[in-house]
């Protein structure tokens, strides 16, 4: 059952969304989570997603990656999957699937990238959606302490998508932020020229704060650059930033109205190493206040709180609560954080002034915090998106999530792939349930017929089957024709020796199976094979004679190979092969191995071979022995008259061989004569000892000095052994000759 369901593919039902309100996943393409997590950020925010789906049909058209986005938020929207393929629109960019990316590199080039493709939208909200919900400003201002004038560059004003603070040797948001907007003192070198003053003199310079945006980033910088190793290392350690933060006294000029941000996502990079580790994003829907972990594909639920409630693992842990003093705006208290991510715990002040409590969290991974203004996503102030003639809350015909409903050209589309989807799963059920009723049909008929099978009586009509078939038949929903070839003997019946291959099936059994599956051919209970009962008796006897036949010429070997009972004529036979003959089990007809009792002792001229060659050791055996092993030879190969040749004792070696192995034998005794000679002088050179000189021999001299370092290298052995190799003779021959007749010697002539 379960290859025949694998047999079908993937059910595409698995893929179905849990419910309309749960989050839909992205699909990582390789190493796109950092991507995954930056657009689930995006998509999730209420405003921007409805000023994507505000631009006109015809600006898509002319942009393609703003076309993907929508298509993307469309789907991530209305698709009934529980995730969505983001291939498109990472194609769509060009990026490489295979390269792990920085996502607030990602992010700041996609922001970049969109307020280029939005700019030709005519719809007011949609052109400027990127700078409005996330752009505000910020001024380098520096400070004369002499005159207390600013400079003239600190009018200027530049745009910030994202605050970028430091983390290391700090431990919370506010932390951070003070260090942000620290004033430093430019003294001594640093010393600054005021215009005014027309002179050095000593200032401060820091950033201020101009305006903020509706939704605030905060890019941690927990990536360093060390110096000593030119690597980047991630900085680990726990950093505390609130659920609920007052940027209102931020500011350089204080606003009349409260400027409080509400945490919305939380950016998370997984792992220890800065060009590798997986990106997560922990974001909160602003409709049921729910936060959703967004991990590729996979999308859970972390109830009310940021890092989930009740979790114990290493990257979870309990929330503390920080009181706020809003009056006086001033100090808050820090909470401790523990562990990679802290959890929620509720704090009591008897202080008249704490009107309200903040939760605090702590993560050793957070790497983007996202804040969005209250009064922008809590009521209030709905944000309302020009739609270019386009009714966004009627027109959609995929029902509507949050508030937010899809134009119509985003909306069918939806819906067709909806449809498609849903047509998908469908054909899936069809067809596994089809299988299924197939599977329960077989197994009734296989239970049917085997219940039928048995043969009652001896006298009732029955037919043969193949084991095989029969098989094959249980084991498939579709079995072929039924076989019953591979049972039948050369006679077309059924032998004797195939009955552990078939079984018996009664008449009515047979009827079914042969009605439906056809085939064939059959086989009655009155086709067994005579023929092949003969020939099965006849080898039966055969194998039992040949079996006694050679047990008793066992022992005969036995006797060959001791050199007793040797009467009458006698026969060589190889040695090597009646050994292997003898250990050869007692099996119950001859083998190939025994039609070849003479072969290495027979020469090439086929004749016997001398004793002294290679592999020709022969042994004596009685005349009945050797019948025995004639008889089998002839039984194992009956149409080779050469299998093997007849020796008798009387059988001369063959004169060819014995002349060629005598000569050989000489030229042998020779060379180990010259041998013995050689190595007799070399160890009387070696000792020292003199050697005889005859006439009309050759000799040579050599230094005496050469002469004593190859002893020493000759003789040399344990830890002397490495004693170094004496020079060539060409080089040292030279010492023999005297300045006069050196020229009329050359190196090597005898002396």
């Amino acid at each position: 059952m379960s290859e025949i369901v694998l047999s079908l593919g993937p059910d595409p039902s698995k893929d179905l969304r849990a419910a309309t309100n749960s989050p839909a996943g992205l699909t990582n393409l390789g190493a796109t989570c950092y991507a995954n997590s930056i657009l689930q950020c995006l998509y999730m925010n209420k405003p921007f997603r409805e000023g994507v789906f505000s631009v006109e049909p015809n600006v898509l058209k002319e942009q393609p990656v703003l076309d993907q986005l929508a298509r993307l938020f469309a789907q991530l929207h209305g698709s009934k999957k529980a995730f969505v393929d983001s291939a498109p629109f990472i194609k769509t960019l060009e990026l490489d699937n295979g390269v792990q990316q920085d996502s607030h590199e990602f992010l700041t080039l996609l922001f970049s990238l969109l307020e280029r493709c939005l700019s030709c939208s005519n719809v007011t909200k949609a052109r400027t959606i990127v700078q409005d919900l996330f752009r505000g400003s910020v001024s380098h201002v520096t400070t004369c302490l002499k005159c207390g004038k600013d400079s003239e560059a600190s009018l200027k004003m530049e745009d910030f998508y994202e605050l970028e603070l430091n983390v290391k040797g700090l431990k919370s948001l506010d932390g951070s932020l003070d260090d942000y907007l620290s004033v430093e003192e430019l003294r001594g070198d640093n010393r600054y020229y005021c215009e005014s003053c027309a002179t050095r003199v000593d200032a401060t310079r820091s950033i201020k704060l101009r305006s903020l945006p509706a939704v605030l980033n905060f890019q941690l910088k927990r990536c360093v650059f060390l110096p000593k190793t030119t690597t980047k290392k991630k900085i680990t350690s726990a950093f505390a930033f609130p659920g609920e933060l007052d940027m209102g006294h931020r500011l350089s000029e204080h606003s009349q109205s409260e400027l409080i941000y509400d945490l919305s996502a939380v950016l998370i990079h997984k792992g220890s190493a800065v060009n590798s580790g997986h990106y997560i994003a922990h974001i909160k829907d602003e409709n049921t206040r729910q936060w959703w972990e967004f991990d590729d594909e996979h999308v859970s639920n972390l109830g009310v709180h940021p890092f989930g409630e009740g979790v114990s693992n290493c990257a979870a842990k309990s929330v503390q609560t920080e009181p706020v003093i809003h009056p006086s705006g001033s100090e808050s208290v820090d909470a401790v954080a523990m562990g990679n991510h802290a959890g929620a715990s509720q704090s009591k002040s008897s202080d008249s002034d704490i009107v309200d409590s903040v939760q605090t969290f702590s993560s050793s991974d957070a790497y983007m915090l996202m804040y969005i203004l209250r009064h922008s996503n809590n009521g209030g102030e709905k944000a309302q998106i020009e739609s270019g003639g386009i009714n966004m809350e009627n027109a959609s015909c995929v029902d509507p999530q949050n508030g937010v409903s899809l134009p119509p050209y985003l909306c069918e589309e939806i819906k067709q792939l909806n449809s498609s989807y849903i047509s998908d799963c469908e054909e899936y059920k069809a067809k596994k349930e089809f299988e299924s009723n197939r599977i329960t049909e077989r197994r009734q008929e296989v239970r049917f017929i085997i219940s039928e099978a048995p043969v009652q009586s001896l006298g009732e009509l029955y037919f043969w089957i193949s084991t095989d078939w029969l098989r094959h038949w249980a084991d498939n929903v579709n079995p072929l024709i039924i076989d019953n070839h591979p049972i039948q003997c050369l006679h077309g019946k059924v032998p004797v020796s195939k009955v552990g291959n078939m079984k018996r099936l009664s008449a009515k059994a047979w009827t079914l199976l042969f009605s439906k599956y056809e085939g064939g051919p059959a086989l009655a209970k009155d086709y067994y094979c005579t023929d092949c009962l003969f020939e099965v008796a006849r080898s039966m006897v055969s194998a039992d004679s040949y079996r006694d036949r050679r047990t008793t010429m066992k022992d005969l070997a036995d006797a060959a190979l001791a050199g007793k009972c040797l009467d009458g004529p006698l026969y060589y036979v190889s040695k090597t092969w009646l050994h292997q003959w003898i250990r050869r089990k007692n099996i119950d007809s001859p083998c190939e191995a025994d039609a070849e009792p003479t072969a290495s002792i027979r020469c090439p001229h086929g004749e016997l071979k001398p004793e002294q060659a290679p592999g020709a050791k022969r042994v004596l055996v009685p005349e009945s022995l050797w019948l025995f092993f004639y008889d089998t030879a002839n039984d194992v190969k009956p149409d080779d008259p050469l299998v093997f040749s007849t020796f008798p004792l009387d059988s001369a070696p063959c004169a060819q061989c014995s002349a060629e192995l005598t000569n050989e034998a000489c030229s042998e005794d020779n060379r180990r004569e010259i041998k013995l000679k050689q190595r007799q002088n070399h160890e009387k050179l070696a000792s020292g000892k003199s050697i005889a000189l005859f006439p009309l021999q050759r000799y040579y001299l050599l230094p005496t000095s050469w002469l004593s370092k190859w002893k020493t290298y000759v003789t040399a052995s344990g830890k002397n052994a490495s004693s170094a190799e004496p020079e060539t003779l060409c080089n040292i021959i030279d010492v023999l000759k005297c300045e006069k007749v050196r020229s009329k010697f050359v190196g090597g002539d005898p002396l």
